[in-house]
């Protein structure tokens, strides 16, 4: 599972060909002992946790950073290299 980014504390990661369990654009994080998947148009909590003050930031971050994800995305669905992307600064 490649890491994307790393802000804060929070590890933001992408699995290759990842579209079964969730079906929908997503990422996946940790921070802590806290682990969370996060929609990727919506930046909406899919499932586990995180506190609050670092899903604000994860959140704005994705904001700023959707459509980098969404390609991203794209290319994990096919299996191909994905890319690093700049962390919240």
């Amino acid at each position: 599972m490649p890491t994307i980014s790393m802000f804060y504390g929070i590890v933001v990661m992408m699995f290759f060909r990842d579209n079964k369990q969730h079906n929908s654009p997503h990422i996946h994080v940790r921070y802590q002992d806290d682990k969370a998947v996060v929609g990727i148009p919506d930046a909406e909590l899919i499932d586990g946790s995180l506190p609050k003050k670092q899903m604000r930031m994860l959140q704005a971050w994705v904001e700023i950073h959707r459509d980098e994800l969404m390609a991203d995305w794209d290319l994990a669905i096919a299996g191909d290299q994905i890319y690093k992307i700049d962390p919240l600064k």
